[in-house]
């Protein structure tokens, strides 16, 4: 029996894994840091693009390991975190993973499209204090 039929959603999420979808390395890094800071057995999976994003959710659902919550960036070159999104709510597995856009865009359009998706939506901060803050809250998906 293949691994994933085998087990029930909740079992294959990997407690302290975060897929983060983001094309820009350096945001990448600076809440990489930031989570660490708050609890260092977080490790964080990169994807640069909403393609690349969902290769590597179909590679972390066929081997049962799916990542407590995803970050989606909303522009990014090839595929965006709104059609990264609609793909990810209708999988019937990956659609379960709680998602929160972390987004420099603060465009009423862009959280409009979200509203009423059981979607977080970020604007992300200026200031690394401020990141440590939306980190804990970004953590706070994975302990419950």
């Amino acid at each position: 029996m293949h691994l994933c039929h085998s087990l029930k959603t909740t079992d294959m999420v990997a407690q302290h894994t975060i897929l983060y979808v983001d094309d820009d390395p350096d945001d990448f890094q600076m809440l990489q840091e930031a989570i660490q800071k708050l609890d260092g057995r977080f490790h964080i999976v990169e994807a640069t693009d909403g393609r690349k994003g969902l290769t590597r959710l179909q590679h972390m659902k066929i081997t049962g390991k799916l990542p407590c919550l995803i970050i989606l960036d909303i522009n990014m070159p090839g595929m965006g975190g709104k059609e990264a999104y609609n793909s990810i709510s209708t999988d019937d597995i990956l659609k379960n993973i709680p998602v929160v856009i972390l987004s420099t865009s603060s465009s009423d359009t862009d959280k409009n499209y979200f509203e009423g998706r059981n979607v977080e939506y970020i604007t992300k901060p200026v200031e690394f204090t401020q990141l440590v803050n939306v980190a804990a809250r970004l953590l706070h998906y994975c302990k419950n």
